[in-house]
């Protein structure tokens, strides 16, 4: 079998009309993973006792597990014992399940944004008189954000690379795509490096924006 470039062409093509599906998952799954990160973090960051038992449980399981194995659990496992989640779609799974992983490797990221911020200056803002809600808006995010900003952007990269094992739950996304393109016209080797360049140019182009965005908010901050 000849080996061209118009095969791989033409699986990038296919792979751009399944980008956006990529694309809005990786998204919500950093919205998820953040918010859910940076509240455990700052329940560790305030050492509210009551929440850090299930944290450091939470952690270990979705660190110490499989994403694969956890991903299979919600879609196949968890709809045989309770039937409301057979109606679940592979991409809401995927999102969920996702979610929860990623949030267990970002908390630690933030937690040691937060860690970096002087507890000085936590009491210096207490002594002026502010609320703790105001302390974190104030004092701790802006400094935290700084910190966490190159750790949180190589998430998201992660998470967009992860983001191709939704396909073994039915969600088209580009490494979907790439497959289905391989399957039906036999041309593997045009259909995988095809997608290994995809994944590389998207990584390639995300990271020069990323560091075009942290570089804005350093200055923002200077």
């Amino acid at each position: 079998m000849r080996i061209g470039i118009k095969g791989t062409i033409k699986v990038i093509y296919s792979m751009l009309k399944a980008l956006p599906v990529t694309m809005s998952l990786s998204i919500l799954v950093l919205t998820i993973s953040l918010m859910i990160a940076v509240v455990m973090a700052l329940c560790e960051y305030f050492n509210v006792k009551k929440t850090l038992r299930f944290i450091r449980v939470y952690t270990s399981f979705f660190r110490g597990t499989p994403l694969l194995a956890q991903l299979f659990f919600f879609y196949f496992g968890l709809p045989n014992i309770i039937p409301a989640f057979i109606n679940v779609s592979g991409f809401t799974s995927a999102v969920i399940t996702m979610s929860l992983n990623n949030s267990a490797y970002m908390k630690e990221a933030i937690r040691g944004a937060l860690m970096s911020v002087e507890k000085g200056q936590l009491e210096a803002g207490r002594s002026l008189g502010y609320t703790e809600k105001q302390i974190i808006q104030l004092i701790v995010f802006p400094q935290a954000t700084r910190v966490a900003i190159p750790a949180l952007a190589n998430s998201f990269i992660d998470i967009i690379k992860g983001s191709s094992m939704a396909f073994t739950v039915g969600v088209i996304e580009i490494t979907a795509a790439a497959q289905l393109y391989s399957a039906a016209t036999l041309r593997f080797f045009e259909g995988y490096s095809g997608l290994i360049i995809m994944y590389w140019l998207l990584v390639v182009i995300l990271e020069k924006l990323l560091r075009v965005a942290e570089k804005k908010l350093n200055r923002s901050y200077d």
